[in-house]
């Protein structure tokens, strides 16, 4: 499988801007009526879902697709509320779906009954099981390799044999495993991996019990590093170490770059983050999505294909992570414009961010 970096961006979005366009003289013209979008997001545990994904999306899908409804629906990480609410907009008539899924074998029948109304089904950052007819995240596997990277650039001299506590996802999701994977690449042969946790819900609170535990079983002096699958999961990592007043911290990992997340970098508490432009994803899953719901093709806009389980060949576009340290902060989140530094730099914070050099 291969992704799309940084450097392929503009072309990327030239290509789905390009083709979503075409699709306004294809179909769905005047007098044919709106076609709904049905967004059916996994949790607010993340803050990702509801902070940027949902509005970036709506956003996206209306300057593509004007006569577009997006109806939107959060399962809060239960996989029989989400196949209620996908269900719901089948009946209702869903043009088409995009699923970020919560369990993805829960849902596989509603994705079939998707399948016979004829309704597509995009599956959105994690892998859908079933019929889907298109795929849009970032590379798995690169997150998990970046993670277990930086983990080995911070944990220094204690890299070569050291030992590690790994906090994953939860095991329900798909990209949970294809994380742990790319890092399990990167640190076999090098650390121990001393404990190994499975987070339900991502939550942070049972992150907090699993390093508490790993702690209490361990010892702090035995932790060289830990690899957090995500910064909810860090915020957990990291509270449990401060509550056991462990000092200096350990190297701690995270993914998806929120706010209190790169805060804990520029502090020294976090080590790192992945970060994931998720304007990219938005777009990109917009353009697949409307260009769908008109009956449009799509083989234009992937990048590459993918096996599910259930489903061979299907049709992706797998975007490229970029790692974060506090060195990188300033050329990366806040030359994007995910933040400024007036957001990161509380006055609290202001002699950390003078020493990371994020000064205005």
């Amino acid at each position: 499988m291969r992704g799309v970096g940084l450097r392929g961006v503009a072309g990327l979005l030239a290509v789905l801007l390009a083709v979503s366009l075409a699709g306004c003289t294809d179909s769905g013209g005047e007098g044919e009526g709106e076609l709904t979008i049905g967004l059916l997001l996994p949790s607010r545990a993340v803050p990702r879902w509801e902070k940027s994904d949902k509005p970036l999306i709506e956003k996206r899908v209306k300057e593509l697709c004007p006569e577009c409804t997006v109806v939107y629906a959060n399962a809060e990480n239960d996989a029989a509320s989400q196949r209620q609410q996908m269900n719901s907009m089948i009946t209702r008539g869903a043009s088409v779906l995009m699923l970020d899924v919560v369990d993805p074998k829960a849902l596989r029948s509603s994705v079939r009954a998707a399948q016979r109304e004829g309704i597509p089904v995009v599956a959105y950052d994690r892998l859908a099981e079933g019929p889907i007819s298109g795929f849009v995240s970032f590379d798995g596997a690169q997150v998990g390799r970046l993670q277990g990277q930086a983990l080995l650039e911070g944990m220094g001299a204690r890299a070569d044999g050291g030992g590690v506590v790994m906090v994953n996802g939860d095991p329900s999701s798909p990209n949970a495993a294809w994380y742990e994977g790319g890092a399990r690449s990167v640190l076999r042969d090098e650390v121990r991996i001393l404990k190994s946790y499975n987070t339900l819900g991502w939550r942070t609170e049972n992150a907090h019990d699993h390093m508490s535990a790993a702690i209490s079983d361990l010892g702090p002096s035995r932790i060289d590093g830990v690899l957090a699958a995500n910064d909810s999961i860090a915020a957990g990592v990291v509270s449990a170490l401060k509550s056991a007043r462990v000092s200096p911290l350990p190297p701690v990992t995270g993914q998806d770059a929120d706010l209190d997340a790169v805060q804990r970098i520029v502090k020294g508490e976090q080590y790192m983050t992945v970060y994931k432009p998720f304007r990219l994803e938005t777009e990109a899953a917009a353009a697949m999505a409307v260009a769908l719901a008109r009956g449009n093709d799509i083989d234009a806009l992937v990048t590459t294909r993918v096996d599910s389980p259930t489903t061979e060949d299907v049709p992706a576009i797998l975007l490229t992570p970029t790692a974060v340290t506090r060195e990188t902060i300033g050329r990366t989140l806040v030359r994007d414009g995910v933040y400024t530094i007036d957001q990161i730099c509380t006055p609290k914070l202001r002699p950390a961010c003078d020493r990371a050099g994020l000064t205005r």
